[in-house]
């Protein structure tokens, strides 16, 4: 069973202050708040353990100009098809939900080309998936980091598994796709 969160006033007080001013020092901190640095470190320390808390290093995708598509899945194995995107640069991350679709997948790409490549190649034409939505995201109201995979090994193949390379796709042959960013055949710039 989970730990029931429990926070105090100062808890929360805290919480707010990280919220707006995430790079303010504990001792900043500790200033404002009127109680003693090594106070401000030990409720930290609680909250993140506790899951309240969590750091998060990312790119702000309202920013830096990515492109974020939303697509909704009906899929006889949501974990089978969440598999396929556990080491893809593109996907930032999956939620298994309730209703007609199971499965919301989240996707970031230099060009809605490639995202709508994606969906096609690998969720449209996989025989575990019965039906995809995808939505591009017009706007955020307000700035969006999400962390994004950049460090990953080169390969000629494409960690997806689809057993297509992208020389020989046809979304990537005619300039509809950028290509996997893990394979020499990327075309983008982010991940060059």
């Amino acid at each position: 069973m989970k730990e029931f969160l429990d926070l105090d006033k100062r808890d929360r007080e805290i919480l707010s202050i990280l919220e707006k001013y995430p790079e303010m020092s504990q001792s900043e901190m500790a200033e404002k708040l009127k109680i003693s640095q090594p106070s401000v470190s030990a409720r930290i320390y609680k909250l993140k353990k506790k899951g309240a808390l969590s750091h998060v290093v990312g790119m702000n995708l309202k920013k830096v100009g990515l492109y974020m598509a939303k697509v909704d899945v009906i899929a006889n194995n949501t974990s089978s098809v969440l598999d396929i995107f556990k080491d893809c640069p593109y996907f930032l991350n999956g939620l298994i939900v309730s209703g007609k679709h199971n499965l919301c997948l989240f996707f970031i790409g230099e060009d809605i080309a490639t995202l709508e490549a994606i969906v096609d190649g690998h969720l449209r034409s996989n025989p575990l998936v019965r039906g995809a939505e995808v939505s591009i995201v017009i706007a955020t109201m307000k700035d969006l980091v999400m962390p994004i995979k950049m460090n990953f090994d080169r390969s000629d193949k494409p960690p997806c598994g689809n057993g297509c390379n992208c020389e020989d796709c046809a979304h990537h042959i005619t300039n509809r796709c950028l290509g996997c960013p893990v394979t020499n055949s990327y075309n983008g710039k982010i991940w060059k």
